[in-house]
């Protein structure tokens, strides 16, 4: 991803969750609702959702919807309660539908949803450091079969291809359309499935030869960015603080998260892996990789990688605010975690320890 990235998703999530303060519709701002939009709640809160209105108002009903879901109704101002155990993180948008002399009119607000307690913070130790292709700008990283596919980016340069990680080579490549600029990959069966930046578009591949199969339409999410499999599901983050789920043969959305600690929502989410039943997140431009709940959002733990690749070891001539951290890979027979970075000459070996 390059720093220009657009990040209207995530800003448009933001106005709504902290500018819009109890909308009304047809109302004359007779009714009001709490909490105050944007306040914010941490999993296992209870949140007390009330609609006031005027003495002399005779009101029929009150129907209480989070999102889409029913979650009661009443018939006066003493409001429902809202448990947040089991509600997935983020924003979500609480609405009280009136219903007053034959008509019916929304009170809207909204609330943030943070993990309850911040996450285990981790560092690393390395293990072993192999051989890495400096031109390989590293977008999307998968070792599966003794062989680690890499996907890299820039426009004009993009490619998938297969890389002997003793030597740093490539053993097999296939370039993407020159006005392509490739991102995540997924191995799926016999199949590779890449992401493209800002095509909005989607590249199947034959495993064995890497040849392209065909193109999909990907219109989820802002852009296309990191990608990983759990053998069920796709998982695609596209720039913001939200994991699409798509579904492994249509690549149609089935789903998301949206990822938060105990302080804010994550942004900028990049390279994914699925690692024994946990995300593990690359965040763009930062030094960090966080592990998430794939069912809640909630960040788990967030491992600092801080001098994997020390600045004073670095040419100087470099464009280091794009060249950054990036690639997660799992090797799951040999119980090996590989970490990579745009460009660097180096693929490393690491084990995540506590500080």
């Amino acid at each position: 991803m390059m720093n220009n990235k657009i990040k209207g998703f995530f800003i448009a999530a933001a106005l709504l969750a902290f500018g819009c303060h109890n909308n009304t519709k047809d109302t004359g701002g007779s009714y009001s609702i709490s909490p105050e939009a944007g306040t914010t709640y941490k999993t296992g809160d209870e949140v007390k959702i009330k609609v006031s209105f005027p003495a002399d108002t005779k009101v029929d009903s009150v129907v209480y919807m989070l999102d889409a879901l029913r979650l009661g109704a009443g018939k006066d101002t003493s409001g429902i309660s809202l448990k947040t155990d089991t509600i997935p993180l983020g924003i979500k948008l609480i609405t009280a539908k009136v219903y007053a002399a034959g008509k019916d009119q929304d009170v809207t607000t909204n609330i943030l949803l943070l993990a309850a307690k911040a996450p285990e913070q981790l560092t690393y130790k390395v293990e072993k450091v192999f051989p890495h292709d400096t031109s390989s700008y590293t977008e999307g990283l998968q070792y599966v079969d003794g062989i680690m596919f890499e996907s890299t980016g820039d426009t004009g340069h993009s490619t998938i291809q297969k890389v002997n990680i003793e030597t740093g080579k490539a053993i097999q490549t296939t370039k993407l359309r020159d006005d392509y600029f490739g991102e995540g990959i997924s191995v799926i069966g016999d199949k590779v499935v890449q992401l493209t930046w800002k095509n909005k578009v989607g590249l199947v591949y034959d495993k064995n030869s890497l040849k392209l199969l065909n193109t999909f339409a990907n219109n989820v999410g802002v852009e296309g960015w990191g990608m990983c499999y759990d053998g069920k599901k796709l998982y695609m983050d596209d720039s913001t603080n939200r994991i699409w789920f798509l579904d492994k043969d249509t690549y149609q959305q089935k789903g998301f998260i949206d990822v938060c600690d105990d302080k804010r929502q994550i942004d900028s989410l990049n390279e994914l892996e699925y690692i024994d039943g946990k995300i593990y997140a690359n965040v763009y431009q930062t030094d960090d990789i966080l592990v998430i709940d794939p069912k809640t959002g909630a960040v788990l733990q967030r491992i600092d990688m801080k001098n994997l690749y020390p600045m004073a070891d670095r040419p100087q001539d470099r464009d280091w605010g794009n060249n950054v951290l990036n690639g997660i890979a799992w090797d799951a027979k040999g119980q090996r975690l590989f970490v990579a970075g745009k460009r660097w000459p180096h693929l490393y070996q690491v084990k995540f320890v506590k500080k």
